[in-house]
């Protein structure tokens, strides 16, 4: 996106998202500028009636005839209305169910690190809430603004041709009213950036408070995170009600004050008459026409509340969709093999630098584990291979290829990643499974789960394979998620496979089993694990101690406890904690 896009108004900038259905948008504004036009007509109607009765016509069916007109024009006018709405609603629905999936698609494209970096309850809140209020805007502002603001021009431009004075008197209410409207104007970015602020801390209170129930209720904290999230609820309340508060007296002045086109009309009007120097007639369409004038002004006037919050709106889900993305080209040359090497590689998080010149091979085939302190940047070599992240600087080669020149579907292809805390779906254990290769057929995916050791606790499960999991994969335990973590990153088939401390909720005989279905599974294959005991990574081709975001050492088991350094250490502590176990 250029730079012109980027510092559009919000307007031009959510007009730009209406792609192909730009012309349902201009046949929506064009039915309600007919049936503003209809809304109006009637007045035209009551002027004909005047001067008829005021040049003595006695018909009946005259009158009668005008009414059936005023009546056509009211129908017109609700039918014109109507579809213009169904329209722009058909329009902007499809439109915000696009925006909404370009910006989940984005999240896939953007460094884990910079998700990560913002609270669920604030991103659930610009996909749902933020996107949700464009709605206002595509549906109603764009077709019912721009003809009530078209019509009143209209119509002043044929009082002017009337005469030149009643056309200024007509919008001698027009600066104060437009000045009052200024004046609530000027403190609403402060007020409504206030709200979001306020809000969002109240979505991430409610998430937070929801997702560690668990813990609130063991440790006693019930009263005090109950008391957190009802000031948080409060003070979101309270910057609503502070802000209308505040806007209260200059909105009420400004919607009392710009409609009452009649304040000056009748005195003027009325001068002019006396004077001679405007006609009867002429002074009674014109009141009629200014009185026509009010209702269009009113419906301008009753979205200031949409304009007033457009911009950080809009400027919420912009921030989502012009964000940086990582650096992968749609296509590029696919690696022949699937050597692995690390080449210099920085990492800053956050203006920290927390890796600081990472280099190592990993030929294909090979087995290799990280080992270190918590905090020493295990974890983020593990993401960096598995392209979650970008390296700072340096680069990661695949065959000889950097990875950033490999288009990110096809990368991912080539790995199998398992963390720590693996997200399980909301839906049955078979499709959690199925999600590492979508093709798979039952047979496979329970095939899948029997090599990795979990088809037993699996067929104890209520409906087996058919068991939903929960939100989060909470009906299950820990280690029963992370083995079935494990049994979808093993049907994928990946040539290279990442285990991120994938083991540190199972029990020790459970972990033998996973270790030794694993080393089954992986036969042939690439094997990085980040280790959190370190039994499980003695028969490593490869030890890689991380230290400070550095590669302090490395070596075989063996080779690494002749050099008397930091593994050795780590060696006996783990020894130790064994014995005494």
């Amino acid at each position: 996106m250029d730079e012109k896009q980027k510092s559009s108004s919000p307007i031009m900038w959510v007009l730009g998202q209406t792609g192909d259905h730009g012309g349902q948008y201009v046949l929506s504004v064009i039915l309600a500028v007919i049936g503003v036009a209809f809304s109006l007509a009637p007045y035209f109607t009551v002027i004909s009636i005047v001067q008829g009765l005021m040049s003595n016509q006695k018909e009946l069916s005259f009158y009668l005839s005008r009414c059936l007109v005023m009546c056509l024009f009211w129908l017109g006018r609700v039918v014109c209305h109507a579809l213009s709405t169904a329209t722009s609603h058909k329009a902007t629905f499809a439109v915000l169910g696009e925006i909404r999936k370009h910006c989940t698609e984005k999240l896939t494209r953007m460094p884990l690190g910079t998700v990560l970096e913002q609270s669920s309850g604030a991103l659930k809140n610009t996909l749902i809430e933020r996107i949700d209020s464009i709605e206002t805007t595509l549906a109603h502002i764009v077709p019912e603004f721009t003809a009530n603001l078209l019509i009143p021009v209209i119509i002043l431009i044929y009082i002017f041709t009337i005469d030149w004075r009643m056309g200024l008197a007509s919008m001698a209410t027009v600066p104060l009213g437009l000045s009052c409207y200024i004046f609530m104007m000027a403190g609403s970015a402060k007020f409504y950036e206030h709200t979001v602020t306020a809000t969002k801390a109240l979505n991430d209170t409610a998430v937070e408070y929801i997702n560690g129930i668990q813990v609130i209720k063991v440790f006693g904290k019930t009263k005090s995170s109950y008391d957190r999230f009802v000031n948080d609820a409060y003070e979101a309340a309270h910057s609503f009600i502070d802000w209308m508060r505040a806007s209260i007296i200059p909105f009420t002045f400004a919607m009392v004050i710009m409609p009452a086109t009649m304040v000056s009309v009748l005195p003027i009007g009325g001068l002019l008459v006396k004077a001679g120097t405007l006609s009867v007639q002429d002074f009674i369409v014109i009141i009629i026409l200014s009185v026509g004038v009010i209702t269009p002004i009113i419906t301008m006037m009753s979205y200031s509340d949409d304009f007033r919050t457009m911009g950080t709106i809009f400027g919420e889900v912009r921030a989502i969709l012009e964000a940086p993305e990582m650096e992968r080209p749609e296509k590029g040359q696919v690696p022949a093999g699937n050597d692995l090497s690390l080449r210099e590689v920085r990492f800053a998080y956050k203006d920290k630098e927390v890796l600081h010149g990472v280099s190592m091979d990993i030929p294909e085939g090979s087995f290799i584990a990280f080992v270190g302190p918590s905090g020493s940047g295990k974890s983020t070599i593990a993401r960096l291979i598995a392209s979650l992240w970008d390296v700072s600087s340096g680069s990661i080669l695949l065959g000889g290829q950097d990875i950033r020149s490999i288009p990110q579907e096809l990368y991912a292809d080539r790995i199998a990643y398992v963390s720590q805390d693996n997200y399980l779906f909301n839906m049955s254990v078979r499709e959690n499974i199925r999600i590492g290769r979508p093709s798979a057929s039952d047979r496979e995916v329970e095939e899948a789960a029997r090599q990795s050791g979990c088809h037993g606790f699996i067929m104890s499960l209520e409906n087996g394979y058919d068991t939903i999991v929960g939100s989060s994969g909470g009906h299950l335990s820990g280690g029963e998620r992370q083995r079935i973590s494990i049994a979808r990153a093993m049907l994928k088939g990946a040539p290279i496979v990442i285990l991120d401390e994938a083991t540190a909720y199972t029990d020790p005989e459970n972990e033998a089993v996973i270790q030794r279905s694993v080393s089954k599974l992986t036969e042939g294959k690439t094997l990085i694990v980040i280790a959190h005991r370190l039994s499980t990574v003695v028969d490593a081709d490869c030890i890689y101690v991380v230290q400070d975001g550095k590669i302090c050492d490395h070596g075989t088991h063996d080779e690494l406890l002749s050099h008397h350094g930091l593994y050795e250490t780590m060696w006996k502590a783990h020894t130790e904690v064994k014995d005494n176990g």
